[in-house]
């Protein structure tokens, strides 16, 4: 498979996790959706749990073609970026919906920007 390839299939699974498949996570990775739904002291910091469950989901689903074009078995380094990916992921969704920060168009170029560089690294290894 051609590196290129791997490239848009990293792109094209952002695009799948990030806008299809977040499902009633996109609400519940906001502050505001737990205050509204389950205003209990006890859900206050649920959120966060919503937002880990998102950036897991998203990194594994960049990484797959990743993983799926290796001839090789995984580096360490594609390891290190899945959970580095996963942590970035999370604060820059918290960001946006949570400190509202930062916009659509700056979570999405910030999730751009590790994609390109995690498909950098690996063509590198």
């Amino acid at each position: 498979m051609s590196i290129f390839v791997v490239l848009i299939l990293m792109f094209l699974a952002h695009i799948v996790d990030d806008f299809y498949l977040q499902g009633i996570l996109a609400s519940m990775k906001q502050k505001g959706w737990w205050k509204a739904n389950a205003p209990d002291k006890l859900y206050k910091h649920d959120y966060i749990a919503a937002l880990i469950v998102h950036a897991l989901s998203w990194a594994i689903m960049i990484t797959l073609p990743i993983l799926y074009a290796s001839t090789w078995d995984p580096h360490w380094a594609v390891y290190l970026m899945l959970a580095v990916n996963m942590a970035i992921h999370a604060t820059v969704d918290d960001f946006k919906a949570n400190r509202r920060k930062i916009n659509l168009i700056t979570d999405q170029s910030i999730h751009i920007t590790q994609i390109v560089f995690t498909w950098l690294v690996w063509s590198a290894l």
